[in-house]
């Protein structure tokens, strides 16, 4: 190449790249957030998520874009995330919208209904049945949007101190549950009780709860529940996919670029799919070790299981009556639902309960 010619490339270039950086500049500007978790830093899984969101909308950045991640209690309590997001203490936080049913038991039906969707049905209702555009219509009201970020998967039923072999052992029985589900625990004659997770295992010891659910195996045996309540119940018929969200200021989301905007959503997507595979491949070793240690899982009773789903019907044609806002995300859930199982019916369930027949079978 000729010097002139050189020169006058090079030129070009240098000029090109003077007028780039400020318009990479303009649309990567330096941000620091905080986000607030609703989950203990021991529980990898559930608050690992947030982790892995951070990190990769760093990286996604040159790290102009920082969210440093804090876990429960360290600067609100986890179940009040929400409130932490609304006015402004946090831009944004890593939760479980059901936490929040004591505010509008709207709230309950953006993670979990009670015998309602499991989990891939939950994020097919969310990205392609209305309910991200009906959540964060509600959300709005609280000062932020959501976005998915995160499911367990179906959930455990809990751990018991005493057998549940009919209706009547559900009466009276102090149990740990979150959200909307204690309702129906409670029309059987249960006291639910909200607590927060680090603080479930001495209240189990101490006897001031009879049971508790908390998720599943993985993140059960963490907290120990096995070592004071031996009985293990299975299905979380309340949370057939458990969803978890990131809460974001509204005032701090309309002021990012749009850029950013768009790389939370993709990091929020990337931790939604994290979550549950990991939770995926961990449960099942969990769940044998929790045997081996003791625990005697159980089904719980068909005329019990019965009792809870009339109790559900009952308890949603109330809240319904009384709250638009639930009452058309129930409506909503209720008709996505019936077509989503008339297609597992064909193909998911028959193709699973044949494999579990072949399992039993070696």
């Amino acid at each position: 190449m000729k010097r002139r010619e050189f020169l006058g490339t090079a030129g070009a270039g240098l000029a090109a790249a003077a007028i780039a950086k400020p318009a990479i500049a303009q649309s990567s500007p330096a941000v620091k957030w905080r986000l607030t978790s609703s989950f203990p830093r021991s529980l990898d899984t559930i608050y690992g998520a947030s982790e892995l969101f951070a990190k990769s909308v760093a990286e996604a950045t040159d790290n102009n874009f920082q969210i440093q991640v804090f876990a429960a209690g360290e600067i609100v309590p986890g179940l009040q995330a929400a409130d932490a997001v609304t006015n402004g203490t946090v831009e944004m936080a890593h939760t479980a919208s059901y936490y929040y049913v004591g505010k509008d038991p709207t709230f309950a039906m953006f993670t979990a209904q009670p015998f309602g969707l499991n989990s891939r049905m939950q994020t097919s209702w969310m990205y392609f049945g209305g309910a991200l555009d009906l959540a964060n219509a509600f959300f709005k009201k609280y000062n932020f949007i959501a976005f998915p970020a995160g499911n367990t998967g179906t959930q455990m039923g809990g751990w018991f101190r005493s057998e549940i072999k009919t209706v009547d052992d559900l009466k009276g029985l102090k149990f740990r549950i979150a959200g909307y589900a204690g309702q129906i625990f409670s029309r059987l004659g249960s006291v639910p009780q909200q607590v927060a997770g680090g603080d479930i295992y001495p209240a189990l010891e101490k006897g001031t709860i009879d049971a508790a659910e908390w998720v599943g195996p993985y993140d059960d045996e963490k907290l120990g529940f096995y070592k004071v309540a031996k009985y293990y119940y299975y299905p979380g018929w309340w949370e057939g996919g458990a969803m978890l969200h990131n809460f974001i200021n509204i005032d701090k989301w309309n002021a990012l670029p749009k850029n950013y905007q768009e790389i939370v959503r993709a990091a929020s997507d990337r931790a939604h799919t994290w979550m549950q595979a990991k939770y995926d491949a961990v449960n099942p070793l969990a769940l044998k070790r929790l045997v081996a240690n003791g625990a005697q899982l159980r089904p719980f009773p068909q005329p019990v299981m019965e009792a809870f789903f009339k109790a559900t019907k009952d308890t949603y044609a109330d809240t319904a009556s009384k709250n638009a806002d639930f009452k058309k995300a129930l409506d909503s859930m209720v008709a996505f639902r019936g077509d989503e199982y008339l297609w597992w019916q064909v193909a998911e369930l028959g193709f699973d309960a044949f494999m579990v027949r072949m399992r039993a079978n070696g």
